[in-house]
């Protein structure tokens, strides 16, 4: 199993929104290793978030690395956008792609880090081509579009698939295999153990009185779960 480290992405989603700034910025402080941001067009999706205009902003509010996931139809029209805002990674849908190869190279020429997500019904087939042309993958473990919901348990076997076929491949040190939806302090072991190795948590961090904490406890365990 690949012994990259474990790396916590608190998801603004679940972030107090009057106050993002200072949001962002105390998980900074708390020991987040990047800032996860949920960009939802209310069509792929079925709700509506924030644009490049929020993403600057919280640019200027943290060093760390923003990975932005785009849960927008069309995403092409918009790299540049987010690119230039501050985005340091871009996810994008193979759902929402006419042109995922395509799409991919923009985001790498735009400076960018290149990466995919995948809805929890679509079959990580849709990924074989592309695996060797991006540094992350994004396992959703809800359905996008809205934060608080619960694990779906099946997501295990997916993230095993995917890391068993990254190792088959020689990609395991390459591609960062990420998961979001439902991770808290109590499941983010078996997440890890399935072949995760970023953990995007929105309620398990912003939803907790102590952000510091709860960032702890997910790497310590996730950690100790490497190891396994």
């Amino acid at each position: 199993m690949s012994q990259q480290p474990v790396h916590i992405a608190p998801s603004i989603l679940s972030a107090d929104f009057g106050r993002l700034a200072a949001e962002v910025a105390a998980v900074t402080e708390a020991g987040a290793d990047q800032i996860h941001v949920d960009v939802m067009d209310g069509h792929f999706v079925p709700n509506l978030t924030l644009g490049p205009v929020v993403v600057r902003a919280l640019r200027k509010a943290t060093h760390l690395p923003l990975d932005v996931h785009l849960m927008i139809e069309e995403p092409e029209r918009w790299i540049e956008a987010y690119a230039t805002a501050g985005a340091d990674i871009l996810y994008v849908h193979p759902e929402a792609c006419k042109h995922l190869h395509r799409v991919v190279q923009q985001i790498r020429a735009a400076g960018k880090k290149p990466a995919v997500a995948l809805n929890p019904a679509t079959p990580l087939s849709a990924l074989e081509y592309i695996l060797p042309d991006v540094t992350a993958v994004l396992i959703m473990s809800v359905n996008p579009g809205f934060g608080g919901q619960s694990f779906i348990p099946f997501s295990l076997d997916k993230i095993r698939a995917l890391h068993a076929e990254l190792e088959r491949r020689g990609l395991s040190d390459q591609v960062t295999i990420a998961v979001d939806g439902g991770i808290t302090g109590d499941n983010c072991a078996e997440v890890v153990a399935a072949g995760a190795r970023a953990l995007i948590s929105g309620t398990g961090v912003f939803g907790t009185p102590d952000y510091k904490s709860a960032i702890a406890t997910m790497r310590s365990r996730g950690t100790a779960a490497v190891k396994k």
